[in-house]
């Protein structure tokens, strides 16, 4: 079966895409790579193989409910990692928890969009109480 097509970005909305953008470019330390229209209505951040384009586009509406598809952000060490985001702006929604084979931490960008940071758990952290 051939595919119907392909992903050409994954769009969040928001407020104000050019500061989400800023946020998610220092996330990623990609670049800005489009902006449509004055005031600005959809920015784009560059991709490349292990990011695909992150759009964001301006919308009425604020927030309200919780995503239902977020990011997973794996990284080499989640205390820092929480500490990088909350430094730019984010915020942590929830304390560590391991499920799956990692640890994590629930995330929200500076519009309350969620996303998790993510780091693989030990073996034997995965195996629970003795």
């Amino acid at each position: 079966m051939e595919p119907l097509g392909t992903v050409n970005g994954l769009v969040i909305d928001c407020a104000d895409p050019i500061a989400l953008a800023a946020f998610w470019s220092s996330v990623f330390a990609t670049e800005v790579e489009a902006v449509e229209e004055e005031p600005a209505r959809y920015v784009d951040l560059g991709s490349r193989p292990s990011l695909p384009v992150l759009r964001f586009q301006r919308v009425p509406e604020r927030k309200t409910v919780k995503n239902r598809l977020h990011l997973d952000i794996e990284v080499a060490s989640l205390d820092e990692a929480v500490t990088r985001i909350e430094a730019l702006g984010g915020r942590s929604l929830r304390p560590r928890d391991t499920d799956y084979g990692v640890h994590y931490r629930v995330m929200a960008d500076p519009e309350g969009n969620e996303f998790c940071l993510i780091e693989p758990a030990d073996a034997d952290d995965t195996l629970g109480p003795g």
